[in-house]
C-alpha cells in the first residue's frame, strides 16, 4: 500500500500528516509494508523543508519532520500512490485537474478517516495564524491517522 498525503505548499499539514502517519505505522509494526510521502498542489520544483513551526509544534508531541522535503504533486503519483489524501477540498479540485482519465489511485480527505463525528471535514491552514493553529492541525491529523490505521486494518483498506 502507498499512500500520499497533500497540502497546498507540502510544507505545513502534509508532511505533518506523513509524520504522523509514519508514527502510528511504526507503533503497529507496519512501517516497510506501507510506503509514505507527502506533496504539496502548489509546491515549486525546489524541495524546502518543512515550516519551522510546524518542526516545532510535531517535535513536541514526538514527530520528525525535520528531514521532510516539499515536492510538487504530479500526474505519476496516481499511477504510483494507491491512496491519495488531500487536507481540504480545494486540494481535491486542484488534485482532479491532474487526474489521468481512470485515476487508479483513490482521492480521500484526511478528516474522512477521523471516527468523532462533528468535527471539521478539512484540516485548516495554520500558515498564516498562531501556534493555537498547529497545535489544532496536530490535533486532528492525529484523529484522522489513527483511523486512516483502523481502515488500512479493514478490509476495504487491505490490499
Amino acid at each position: 500500500m502507498r499512500i500520499l498525503m497533500v497540502c497546498t505548499a507540502n510544507i505545513c499539514r502534509s508532511p505533518t500528516a506523513e509524520a504522523v502517519m509514519r508514527h502510528r505505522l511504526g507503533r503497529a509494526g507496519l512501517q516497510g509494508r506501507i510506503e509514505l510521502d507527502s506533496a504539496g498542489t502548489r509546491a515549486g520544483s525546489t524541495p524546502m523543508p518543512a515550516d519551522p513551526r510546524s518542526i516545532a509544534h510535531a517535535a513536541r508531541r514526538g514527530y520528525d519532520l525535520a528531514p521532510l522535503r516539499s515536492r510538487p504533486v504530479t500526474r505519476l503519483d496516481f499511477d504510483r500512490f494507491d491512496l491519495i489524501v488531500p487536507m481540504d477540498r480545494s486540494h481535491v479540485t486542484q488534485l482532479a485537474a491532474l487526474v489521468p482519465a481512470v485515476p487508479p489511485a483513490q482521492v480521500r480527505l484526511l478528516m474522512s478517516f477521523a471516527r468523532i463525528s462533528g468535527l471539521s471535514e478539512e484540516v485548516p491552514d495554520p500558515y498564516y495564524g498562531g501556534a493555537a493553529g498547529f497545535e489544532h492541525v496536530l490535533d486532528l491529523v492525529e484523529l484522522a491517522c489513527d483511523g486512516l490505521l483502523e481502515y488500512l486494518y479493514s478490509p476495504q483498506g487491505s490490499r
